[in-house]
């Protein structure tokens, strides 16, 4: 089964493909901007798809709908959508807002790099400062069958990346995921915070293969755009996972991050499994939403 047959497509539902005139162009621009893929991106879509249709001579249903799926998979081909392990161990930063399933894609994706790739996997739960986040991560190790570094909440999470780090060198593990605060009392005492954990990466592990992935929920989206803009510019990024994407029709965001950010989906939350966690495959994705 395609791992993106779950994705909603009620706006794809209401285009005529076989009418290719101006209409039919501004009523697919209308729905793909529905589909969350943003004004700008959607507009761009549908002019290369125009020069595409013209160029060669399009004239069915089928030829439009393939030109389109070619060029929403070139929007999203902006970088290697596979995660860095290379070093042992390797570093995993997973940031984002409270509320968008971020320690829940952690304990999903130390369970897949557990079972689907036998790797040694080790969280860290430097957010200290939601009450019972740690609780949260503990209970996802014990789901996940790994290693779990924790303190009291309202401890310095730099010192609990510390000991994360080096009980991980000491143990010979393959990845350590690190969790972090979601939300602090303004932006700049984030940016503060993530810069500090990343120093601390930086220090302990200096050759190490470096990830920081940001999670985003897809219903929420174009304001989900917004929030890996402000993360971008915190702490840099090289992924982002997507939740939620199962139960939505705004799917389209994907190609909106991608082409906004130049940073590629790596991994796509399909529903509430412990296994529903999915590397993000462009085409197989583009075929589900075309």
């Amino acid at each position: 089964m395609n791992i993106f047959s779950r994705i909603k497509k009620a706006w794809y539902d209401s285009i005529i493909w076989e009418m290719i005139d101006d209409e039919f162009y501004d009523s697919l621009e209308e729905s793909l901007i529905m589909a969350d893929l943003g004004a700008s991106v959607a507009a761009d879509a549908v002019k290369k798809l125009r020069e595409v249709v013209y160029d060669q001579a399009i004239q069915n249903g089928e030829g439009v709908k393939q030109a389109l799926r070619d060029i929403l998979e070139e929007k999203l081909n902006v970088g290697d959508t596979s995660l860095d392990l290379s070093t042992k161990p390797s570093v995993v930063l997973v940031i984002g807002v409270n509320g968008v399933g971020k320690t829940t894609s952690i304990g999903k994706l130390a369970y897949r790099l557990r079972t689907k790739e036998k790797k040694r996997v080790l969280l860290c739960a430097a957010d200290t400062f939601r009450a019972a986040a740690g609780d949260q991560l503990e209970i996802w190790s014990e789901r996940a069958g790994v290693e779990l570094v924790r303190s009291k909440e309202g401890a310095d999470p730099g010192a609990v990346l510390f000991d994360s780090l080096q009980a991980a060198k000491a143990r010979g593990t393959d990845a350590v995921i690190v969790d972090t605060a979601g939300r602090l009392h303004n932006k700049a005492n984030l940016m503060a915070e993530l810069a500090k954990l990343r120093k601390i990466i930086d220090r302990e592990t200096p050759d190490a293969a470096k990830e920081t992935l940001l999670v985003l929920d897809a219903t929420t989206g174009q304001n989900g755009l917004q929030q890996a803009k402000v993360f971008r510019e915190i702490a840099g990024l090289t992924g982002i996972v997507l939740t939620k994407l199962d139960g939505t029709a705004k799917g389209g965001i994907c190609v909106a991050i991608a082409q906004e950010l130049g940073v590629p989906v790596k991994y796509v939350g399909l529903g509430e499994g412990i296994d529903d966690l999915q590397p993000f495959n462009a085409k197989e994705y583009v075929n589900a939403l075309i």
